[in-house]
């Protein structure tokens, strides 16, 4: 099946801090010795990331933006890197809402966050995908790696809109894999547990989810196996019981009433 191993060149959104850092050092550093460009809003980050390797490069974009200048972005960065073959969607905020406050609660957090979490990712996706099914149409495999959380399954309400968000991207993420599922086109989900990441630094808690979260090596280690693997969903320590618990058969079921309602709609 394949995985990460095969791509030539990976960008990496939301690679400044945490998880998308590390995976894109962690790809770097594969023996397939892939391009990767890390993409974020820091530029100073993004600098310091590009010393680590010489086949880092660095695009700069917050996603959280335009429809326009997000299909801007898609068409400069494949403009520049004709052969990219993988994109990994690790941008997320967190916000923390309480819903008995109402009047606590600020809408244009909310907006920010269901904007980058899901709606500019579902943008980014449907702009990439003319470029791998091109791939597709000439034999190659190409990789949109959507990273959720264990919270898009069993929600933890505190971030209840984080969780809404991640799982609207889990839903989105099976849909896709079930249409592009006669294409070389690979949907690979990494749903991570809690990871020590600085996702959590402005709620301040992040000393007491440290006695809890996976470290960022572990977590990495985890996560590049599956990804080298291709594994279809790839989930991680926690993660990996919630989905066994709850999403058992899930894929299939979808797949079955896909091929079901296609086989209908085509014989009218």
């Amino acid at each position: 099946m394949p995985g990460i191993k095969d791509a030539k060149c990976v960008l990496v959104l939301g690679a400044t801090s945490g998880i998308g850092r590390a995976l894109a050092l962690a790809i770097h550093d594969l023996d397939t010795a892939p391009t990767v460009i890390v993409a974020g809003r820091r530029q100073e980050r993004l600098d310091e990331l590009a010393k680590q390797g010489e086949r880092i490069k660095t695009a700069r974009v917050d996603i959280n933006t335009s429809e326009n200048e997000l299909k801007g972005f898609v068409q400069e960065t494949l403009s520049k890197f004709p052969e990219l073959d993988a994109v990994i969607f690790s941008s997320g905020i967190q916000h923390v809402f309480d819903f008995t406050k109402p009047e606590t609660i600020d809408l244009s957090k909310f907006q920010d966050e269901i904007t980058t979490n899901y709606v500019s990712i579902f943008k980014l996706i449907v702009f990439f995908l003319p470029q791998f099914l091109k791939l597709s149409d000439e034999g190659r495999p190409s990789f949109i790696i959507p990273i959720t959380s264990g919270l898009s399954i069993v929600p933890f309400p505190r971030v209840a809109n984080y969780c809404a968000s991640k799982a609207a991207l889990h839903s989105l993420d099976i849909s896709l894999r079930t249409q592009l599922a006669k294409t070389k086109v690979n949907v690979i989900e990494i749903l991570p547990p809690l990871v020590e990441s600085e996702l959590h630094d402005h709620q301040g808690i992040t000393p007491a989810l440290a006695k809890a979260w996976m470290p960022l090596d572990e977590f990495t280690k985890n996560a590049m196996e599956g990804l080298i693997r291709g594994d279809p969903q790839v989930a991680i320590g926690t993660a990996a019981k919630t989905v066994s618990k709850y999403e058992q058969d899930k894929q299939e079921t979808v797949q079955r009433l896909h091929d079901q309602i296609s086989a209908i709609t085509s014989s009218n």
